[in-house]
């Protein structure tokens, strides 16, 4: 049976960096910390997009980790947006300020996708191979 942690974050600038840090912890707890770093990454980028792109005004964002079976962990931010807007993998001029984030989680991520979220929002979601950090061996 996998394991699954989850965590309601409000709508608020402060809670992209509780996220990156739930995420973190989260992966120590479960020794999976080798693949942090890309998935700190990710889960900032995909905080942003949902309190920036995703969020009704006062409704904050969920995030999931869960470890599956198959030795990936599965990262899902659950927004909470109605119009059915699906965010899409820009290609940025290098004079472009912003608009790299999908594209990042796409590099970074073994997998991802998006779907509907009932009754309203979306969940994007990311697959990662399961990195264990091991202890040397003496």
């Amino acid at each position: 049976m996998p394991e699954v942690m989850q965590k309601y974050f409000e709508s608020k600038r402060e809670s992209v960096s509780l996220a990156r840090k739930f995420t973190t912890a989260t992966l120590m707890a479960w020794g999976l910390d080798g693949a942090a770093d890309d998935i700190q990454l990710c889960v900032s980028e995909l905080a942003t997009n949902a309190l920036i792109h995703g969020t009704e005004p006062g409704i904050g964002f969920l995030v999931r980790l869960t470890v599956e079976d198959d030795d990936f962990v599965l990262l899902e931010v659950h927004d909470s947006r109605r119009d059915g807007h699906r965010p899409q993998v820009r290609h940025p001029k290098p004079s472009d300020a912003s608009g790299r984030g999908l594209l990042i989680v796409q590099e970074l991520a073994d997998g991802w996708g998006i779907c509907d979220r009932q009754p309203s929002g979306k969940i994007v979601w990311l697959r990662f191979k399961a990195v264990a950090v091991r202890e040397a061996a003496c």
